[in-house]
Formats: structure tokens, sequence, C-alpha cells
């Protein structure tokens, strides 16, 4: 049966019954960001002879704190259809099994506390962005790759599994006080959305923004597996995990819960950040992760010479950093490791990422910009292979 249905007056369906349909599939539940048709949130639909539409529409909870928004979006869309003499919104609630369905809707049926992108059915691309030490810009690449992937049309989500250090909703320039909605009814929670990302951060549940993070490993664990779990992501594209930098229990733990993620490990140029940085790689490795490139930050800095006006290219943490990683990686792990970006070093950059402005949105044509706008092309454009990967299949006879 579907999910919504439809009462008329007349024994054959109302001709404005077709449009009205089309109208309210427009509907987007604010939150679960899906046509309130699919939801089973229209309940009901009836016209009478003087095509006066009045429609039920079905909340998860009474105190729905979108019930206002989501009223008035119905009788619009309703009210432009051509014919269409007044528009009624009932409200109701939905019932215990209607609450059920939809969450077996939302889960495609899954239980609640399995990993989604573990399903063989799921086709989100997950990448976790690695360092071997902190200071080389990770989180900063995270959320601006998030951003240009997110820019590409694609549908993205970001998670900062950097519980002591998390830095990714200031970065992402997300408002004190704005944090993720728990779903009544759906026992779900839902990430917060912005510049067309999907963010869930340790920093975003805490009540002040400067409290600190003194949990041990197995709670830190928890908490990362209740990202995985309890957060409705819907159908991604791509899923980005900002990891601490190192190689401790936050990258073991998710290279156990996600076997199958990617991973970009980043670097500076100079030797005391290459040797780190090909430890990350390794223990990728070692997880049976599939390491996919190497991203060079602080590349070079650009300078207009006061004397002659023109540009000059500084090295100021030498050069080749990038490559020597790639090199030692390809080797050690057996498969091609690429260099896939080199980032110059930008005053605007800093900037940006101290302002909560992701660069790629606010300024894209600045070179640090660009060379992250090339890197989620180059992502976009590939297709994801099974070599490297368990497929979790035990030999016989």
């Amino acid at each position: 049966m579907p999910v919504w249905w439809w009462t008329v007056t007349q024994s054959a369906e109302h001709r404005l019954a077709g449009p009205v349909r089309a109208q309210l599939h427009r509907v987007e539940d604010p939150e679960l960001r899906r046509p309130i048709t699919d939801l089973g949130m229209v309940d009901d639909v009836t016209i009478d002879d003087q095509d006066r539409v009045k429609v039920r529409l079905l909340l998860t909870t009474g105190g729905c704190p979108l019930r206002d928004r989501l009223t008035e979006d119905v009788r619009q869309v309703v009210l432009a259809v051509p014919g269409v003499e007044a528009v009624e919104v009932e409200v109701g609630v939905m019932s215990p099994e209607q609450l059920q369905a939809l969450r077996q809707s939302l889960t495609a049926g899954a239980d609640q506390r399995d990993i989604p992108f573990t399903r063989p059915d799921n086709l989100t691309r997950v990448i976790a962005v690695a360092s071997g030490k902190g200071g080389v810009g990770k989180s900063s690449i995270t959320a601006n790759l998030a951003c240009a992937l997110a820019g590409l049309g694609l549908k993205v989500g970001l998670i900062d599994a950097d519980v002591y250090g998390h830095s990714i909703p200031d970065l992402m320039g997300i408002e004190p006080g704005l944090g993720p909605t728990q779903v009544e009814g759906l026992d779900m929670i839902l990430p917060v959305t912005v510049a067309g990302v999907d963010v869930i951060s340790i920093g975003l549940m805490k009540p002040e923004r400067d409290q600190v993070v003194a949990w041990r490993g197995p709670v830190v664990d928890r908490s990362i597996a209740q990202f995985l779990t309890d957060v409705y992501w819907g159908d991604l594209d791509f899923l980005l995990i900002d990891l601490p930098p190192g190689t401790g229990d936050v990258a073991i733990g998710l290279g156990q819960k996600l076997p199958n993620a990617e991973v970009l490990v980043v670097t500076t140029p100079q030797a005391a950040a290459t040797e780190v940085a090909e430890r990350a790689g390794t223990m990728a490795g070692i997880l049976r992760q599939r390491v996919i490139g190497v991203i060079e930050n602080m590349s070079h800095l650009e300078l207009t010479c006061p004397h002659c006006g023109r540009s000059h290219r500084v090295e100021l943490f030498g050069s080749g950093g990038g490559q020597q990683v790639s090199e030692h990686l390809t080797r050690r792990l057996g498969y091609d490791v690429p260099l896939v970006a080199q980032i110059p070093l930008q005053e605007v950059w800093r900037t940006a990422s101290d302002q909560g402005t992701p660069l790629v949105g606010s300024d894209p044509e600045q070179p640090a910009a660009a060379a992250l706008i090339s890197l989620a092309q180059l992502l976009a454009g590939q297709r994801r292979g099974l070599a490297g990967f368990k497929l979790g299949l035990s030999p016989v006879g």
C-alpha cells in the first residue's frame, strides 16, 4: 500500500488530484530532507465539489518546532495549483506503528545499531583524512574538501572524530548553541547542515564551547560509534572523517568499524612531518584501509617582490616532502599512492579558517581553494574499485 492516499467526493478521481499530489511531493521535511509524501506524513487529502482541498498532515511529535513551517509550505504549494479555491491543513501525530514504519523506511530496514556504511548495498564513499602529527592543517583541509564536494552537487557528510581537539564547528562557521537535533519518536540524531554539508561533532554537543572533553578511550570509542549508528545521514555520496593526529585509539577503532574506508594522508614538506605522516598511512594499511593519496599542505608561499614586482615562490618548509611520502607509501603498501594535491600557504587561507568561512566557497579563485576544488573534482570523478578491500569472503573446499 502506498504511504499516502486520497479521498475524493466523486466516484472517479477528481481532476485536481494529480496536480495536488505532484505539488505535495515538492514539500520536504526540513529536518529529514525528504518529501513528506515519501515519509508517510500526508495522511489524507479530500477535494470537494467546489475545488476546496483539505490535507491531513501527520507529524512525528505534537510539539514539532517546524509545525507552522510545514503547514504553511503545504498550504502554499496546493494553492499554487490552478483551479484550487481554498486549502485547509489539519495536523495530527503519527501513531507508534506509523513511527516504526517511518524508522524502518529511513534505515532501509537495518537494525538501528548497525553502521549503514558497512552494508553491502551502501554506495557512500567513506574517506578518512589522517595525519601523523597535529598542526599540518588536516581539519582545515577536511572542512574545505567537504564544502568543495558539496559545491559539485554531491551529498556530503562530515564527522569530526578529533574528539579532544575538535575544530570542525569553528572552521565551518557553525554558530555557538546550534547543535544536532534529536527527533522525538524516531530515536535519531539529525546532524547540523551548513554550506550543504551535514556535520556532527562533539563540539556541537557541549553546553559551552570552552568546555573540556576529558574522556578515556572507551567513552571516546562509544561516542564515535554513536556518530555512525544513531545519526541519520540519509543517502550520502561522500562521508568525510576528520581523524585525530597520530595512530591512536580513534584511528584503530574507526579502522575496525569501517574497514572499507579510504584514507587521505596530510603532510607538510619538511622532514619532521613526512616521517610521522608515513606512519599514519602505514597504520591505515595495517587496518586494511586503502590509502588513496597524499596531500601536501603549506607547500610553498607566493610573494610579490617589492623591488621587481614579480611573484616569487618561497619554500618556507622545504620541498618534496609530499612526493617522498607518496613514494614511500607506494613501496610499503604495494600499490600506487599518488600525491593528489599541493596546497600553498596563504594568509587568506588562514583568515578564512579563523572566520569560519571555508575558502572554497568564499573565494574559490584563490590558489589554495583551487587546489582543493581540483581534488574534489578528482575524487568525484573516480569510480571506487574493489582492489585492497576486504570482501568478507572465506574460502571453502
